[in-house]
């Protein structure tokens, strides 16, 4: 599943090709992408408005429209948004669920195999759109609020795993596993531990991990293990600086012990045994 590093990753890109461009034409190809609206009424909403700017809270893409609305898109498991500087090969959209076509001639294709992805629209009207969004994500882990401090009354109190807290999507936005995997690895913290009995120290180390992580996946340009493909349709390469996650078997790559694999809060879960100790039990 596209998390914050590979969202971040294609807003960046949409960013440096869209705003001040106006929708020309909106197609809706599978109905189930803008459920429960109707089609017709979501096109009406998009074309002929004006791109604004191109935003992200935690994993959602948020496209400003001129009228004040928001296109907002969320790419679930296998969601791809493809612009390219021309019309797009059919053969290659197999899972074309909408295309949006843009007045210079561009498109901004949405295909999806999986048909999980959902785009809708936030109207400008709605009384409070700040609390729309905090209902539904928390904090973004790579803005400057994001504290340790932030962290620790964050984790305090919480009996769940620490892996199980940092997927919590209403708590730390954009987190996904893959990456919690990763920083929990790198601030020597097994994902079993308890997020409330976390000392001082490993948040600190936490904290460091975390936003490196996810620095460092969006240098990348994401993660390309599966069917992600940013806006261009390119790989990120942050498959490859993975040490921990899909490693199973592997030896560490700080104290050589066999990578294991579990599932915590129903995720796969990798992780050291000598590096990050077990916690006692529960």
């Amino acid at each position: 599943m596209p998390e914050l590093p590979e969202v971040e990753t294609i807003r960046r890109q949409l960013a440096e090709r869209i705003p001040g461009r106006s929708f020309a034409a909106v197609q809706v190809h599978d109905p189930m992408l803008v459920s429960p609206e109707d089609p017709g009424i979501f096109v009406a909403q998009v074309a002929g408005q004006r791109v604004r700017s191109v935003d992200r809270r935690g994993k959602y893409l948020l496209v400003e429209l001129e009228s004040g609305d928001t296109l907002a898109v969320h790419l679930r498991m296998t969601g791809r948004l493809h612009w390219r500087p021309g019309a797009p090969d059919e053969e290659e959209e197999r899972f074309l669920r909408a295309r949006f076509d843009l007045d210079d001639g561009s498109t901004l294709t949405f295909g999806d195999m999986r048909r999980f992805g959902r785009a809708w629209i936030v109207p400008a009207a709605l009384p409070d759109r700040e609390r729309y969004w905090t209902a539904r994500v928390g904090i973004e882990p790579l803005s400057p609020r994001f504290t340790r401090r932030v962290l620790a009354d964050l984790l305090e109190g919480r009996r769940g795993p620490i892996k199980a807290v940092l997927l919590n999507q209403t708590l730390v936005a954009g987190l996904g596993n893959m990456y919690v995997d990763e920083a929990l690895f790198q601030a020597r913290i097994h994902p079993e531990r308890r997020a409330g009995t976390l000392d001082p120290d490993e948040i600190r180390r936490l904290h460091r991990a975390i936003r490196d992580r996810l620095a460092a996946a969006v240098e990348a340009g994401g993660a390309s293990i599966d069917s992600y493909r940013d806006s261009l349709g390119e790989k990120g390469s942050m498959q490859d600086l993975l040490r921990v996650h899909l490693h199973a078997g592997e030896p560490c790559p700080r104290c050589r012990t066999p990578i294991r694999n579990t599932r915590v809060a129903q995720r796969g879960t990798y992780w050291c045994p000598r590096c990050q100790e077990p916690p006692p039990p529960w």
